[in-house]
């Protein structure tokens, strides 16, 4: 009743622990832009310059700091399920579940990104340039992380 080997030769263990170090080592990329991201936006509201924000600058930049809170916790959490489930026999879980929170992490941070985009543009720029660019980049995000990937679903490692 065991699974066929993949075409790697592995078997379903194998293949299964280098998926969980692979999504690891993956995250391990993503993670510190993400904290600094984080760290610089929690430092904006002490900087002199922060009071000229007006109502909507100072709503997207509120929901830019939310964002990317959500968005550290949905790419750090792997590491802590590895940690407290080590050993436990749920492996396979374990990546299923870091895949699923790695992407949804992606997916917060996206408007992570353009939102402080959107505020910097705005202040420097006005309202229409930061609304044109943010669109622009936001597209780009769109395309490059989700929708190009997508193309190649289903056709194989």
């Amino acid at each position: 009743m065991s699974e066929k080997p993949e075409k790697t030769g592995e078997d379903p263990h194998e293949r299964t622990a280098r998926e969980l170090i692979e999504l690891l080592q993956e995250l391990r990329i993503v993670i510190p832009g993400v904290q600094v991201l984080f760290a610089f936006l929690l430092t904006v509201p002490f900087s002199q310059g922060f009071t000229r924000l007006d109502s909507l600058q100072m709503r997207v930049f509120f929901a830019t700091l939310l964002c990317t809170a959500v968005a550290t916790a949905l790419l750090i959490a792997p590491y802590s399920h590895h940690r407290l489930l080590f050993r436990q026999g749920v492996r396979e879980q374990r990546v299923q579940m870091g895949n699923l929170l790695a992407i949804l992490g992606l997916a917060v941070l996206v408007p992570a990104m353009v939102g402080v985009l959107f505020v910097i543009t705005d202040l420097m720029f006005g309202l229409t340039a930061a609304i044109v660019t943010t669109a622009l980049v936001t597209l780009v995000f769109v395309l490059l992380w989700f929708v190009l990937p997508l193309r190649y679903r289903g056709s194989g490692d």
